[in-house]
């Protein structure tokens, strides 16, 4: 090679170096890979990171509680140099500590979809208002009841998870009960889980063949819960509400299964959250606090009083595509 064109070589690798060392590197941490709530979640995150010209590390717990795998994917991210980590936190007290030594390293982390416990452990959060989501269909099926005795059972998520503590509690506010009211006629964890659900539902079909509002966790409980209840020939008679608005549930208000959903966008949530972790890492600016990136009540059985979006709009919105 000519001494010219080892130079304009040397110079173009130089450039290329440069330019890669600039790239910030922004890490994803979800509870799974596998639901498709997160895998929506990484959709939003990779457009952003790729609009934003930065790098992403993602990783996931095994399961739905592995704080162990999260705790070794921060481990990891922070020893590649990553710049802000975005996480749903499996096990919202568990992780803190873990948190905490990535902000000490200088870290930027942005909880989404799931508040720590306490909160201030991350910088941010970028969620839907769970206990609003939860609020919406209590308040739907309480009308939908149209004053008839209630006789509710919950398909809850399992103890001390945020996110299911707040959804539950939402629904009962609602609803306009609290727990200990005799018309909740039983409760059981499902952990989100489709065929958790169908039993937790048929169990608490045993304990009262009289129940008629279910509310649910997210779909995938609420699809368990249908054919439970279509097995023992109550799907007709049952108001079954839940919330996430993925577009496989959306589908299944259209076909009659759910009466109402409460639509969360996870896209929204990792797309907001790269881009801020971009801003930081070029900037220094941090933000703070929470923000909501929204929940629409989906039904296709609108009731006076209750605002809320056909299964058309639920399914050009599913999980957030813009």
């Amino acid at each position: 090679m000519k001494p010219l064109k080892r130079t304009l070589f040397a110079l173009a690798m130089t450039a290329s170096a440069v330019a890669f060392a600039d790239q910030p590197i922004i890490g994803l941490i979800t509870k799974t890979d596998t639901n498709p709530f997160f895998v929506k979640m990484k959709q939003g995150a990779q457009q952003a990171a790729d609009a934003g010209g930065a790098k992403l590390l993602a990783a996931a717990g095994r399961y739905d509680g592995d704080n162990a795998t999260q705790v070794t994917a921060i481990e990891n991210m922070v020893g590649a140099g990553a710049k802000a980590i975005l996480i749903t936190p499996s096990d919202t007290k568990a992780i803190v500590p873990s948190i905490k030594k990535a902000r000490d390293a200088g870290v930027l982390v942005i909880a989404l979809d799931t508040p720590t416990e306490p909160k201030e452990a991350t910088d941010a959060l970028f969620a839907t208002d769970n206990f609003k989501a939860g609020e919406l269909i209590g308040e739907y099926a309480k009308a939908a009841m149209n004053g008839k005795p209630a006789k509710i059972a919950t398909l809850d998520l399992a103890p001390g998870i945020s996110v299911g503590v707040l959804r539950h509690t939402g629904f009962l506010k609602g609803f306009g009960v609290k727990d200990g009211d005799p018309s909740i006629v039983c409760s059981q964890d499902t952990r989100g889980d489709q065929a958790k659900g169908q039993t937790a539902m048929e169990n608490c079909l045993q304990k009262d063949p009289g129940i008629n509002v279910v509310y649910t966790i997210n779909e995938p409980a609420a699809a368990g819960a249908y054919r439970a209840l279509q097995a023992a020939g109550k799907a007709k008679d049952v108001i079954l509400v839940s919330i996430d608005g993925g577009c496989e549930g959306v589908r299944n208000v259209k076909a009659g299964q759910i009466a109402a959903t409460s639509q969360q966008y996870p896209l929204k949530m990792a797309a907001l959250g790269v881009q801020a972790g971009i801003e930081y890492a070029k900037t220094g600016k941090k933000p703070s606090g929470y923000t909501d990136t929204g929940v629409t009540l989906i039904t296709d059985k609108p009731l006076s009083g209750i605002d809320s979006k056909d299964t058309k709009f639920g399914l050009d919105e599913c999980w957030g595509t813009k």
